[in-house]
């Protein structure tokens, strides 16, 4: 039998040859960073689930922003640490917030930098849910099956649209609302036309699972649930096609981008979202993917450049345009070395 004409490894055997027919390609620009905020004055506290990440006072984040505005990712995303909580949340809409006051020092200090804002209630909530707790609990039929309390979604949309418009005022440059309360797009757009942010994008979470790879974020965020969990309105893991009809709504209300999340283990979600759309897709590389693979790189049994420059390169893959990623400035870095 004949050797076949067609050798694959031909395009393989030198590096400029892969390089130039490389299908995908990550870059700087599709990543955007998480950061932590919090009150206070020269704070960087260090996370200790999350090795290299910290809470930041707004003086050390402004100095963060600097330092990581030069490597040319696309951004970065806010999460604020409030100075005090309540049942409503209300800090997370309040002018005078920690994410407000620290999107005007950043914008003040890197007009070019695009400043994400996360709009959900869980890290300014006492009881650390996503939303307004629904009260009585008799109102709800069956609600011993539901896990955890009882969240009033309609009475959390005007909050939520109440905490955009506050990032909005400061001069965030798009809006991230995470809750996964229904209705939440139309809500945020509708809030935010009718004070004129026409042209603030909105960049919802549109699949988002309820996965036991958040933990280390709670512990960052402070956003831990004080009781139950969160599977009465984040989706079941085992569902793709619930995803492909969450971002159709979002899409319909208003969302310019939709966002998977988990990423690694929602490839083909990604995907999915990515080929019956055709719009902007996210994904967040989150907490938990994170902490595995640096708590590895500690151990010495991986090396952590070249498995994350995998994993994020998978996700491109997948169909991502956008990555968050606790990575993005490393990452950013380790490319320019690449391409350099």
């Amino acid at each position: 039998m004949a050797f076949p004409e067609q050798r694959m490894r031909r395009l393989r055997a030198h590096e400029g040859l892969r390089r130039m027919v490389r299908e995908t390609r990550l870059d700087a620009a599709s990543l955007v960073m998480p950061l932590f905020v919090r009150p206070g004055k020269g704070v960087a506290l260090p996370i200790p689930a999350m090795p290299g990440q910290f809470q930041l006072s707004t003086d050390r984040l402004v100095a963060r922003c600097r330092e990581i505005a030069p490597l040319g990712i696309g951004g970065v995303l806010l999460f604020g640490i409030p100075d005090r909580k309540d049942a409503l949340g209300s800090r997370a809409y309040a002018d005078d917030g920690i994410v407000p006051e620290s999107v005007r020092l950043v914008k003040r200090a890197l007009p070019g930098l695009v400043v994400i804002t996360d709009v959900c209630l869980c890290g300014y909530t006492d009881h650390g849910h996503c939303g307004v707790i629904k009260n009585p609990k008799s109102q709800i039929p069956n609600p011993q099956s539901v896990t955890g309390p009882i969240i009033d979604n309609d009475a959390t949309l005007e909050l939520l649209a109440k905490m955009a418009l506050a990032h909005a005022r400061a001069g965030a440059d798009m809006a991230a609302p995470s809750d996964m309360m229904d209705g939440r797009v139309a809500a945020i757009r509708a809030a935010l036309d009718r004070e004129g942010f026409t042209d603030l994008p909105i960049m919802s979470y549109a699949a988002k699972y309820a996965s036991s790879l958040y933990a280390p974020f709670r512990e960052a965020a402070g956003s831990a649930p004080q009781s139950g969990d969160r599977r009465s309105y984040q989706m079941d893991h085992a569902n793709a096609d619930e995803a492909l009809r969450e971002a159709a709504l979002d899409i319909g209300e208003g969302a310019d981008i939709v966002m998977v999340k988990p990423a690694l283990a929602c490839g083909d979600v990604i995907r999915r979202v990515k080929d019956a759309f055709g719009i902007p897709v996210a994904a967040y590389n989150v907490s938990g993917e994170y902490a595995m693979v640096k708590a590895a790189a500690e151990k010495g049994w991986l090396d952590e450049r070249a498995v994350v420059m995998e994993l994020l390169t998978g996700i491109r893959r997948a169909g991502a345009d956008i990555i968050v990623t606790y990575w993005a400035a490393d990452a950013a870095q380790w490319i320019k070395t690449v391409v350099g």
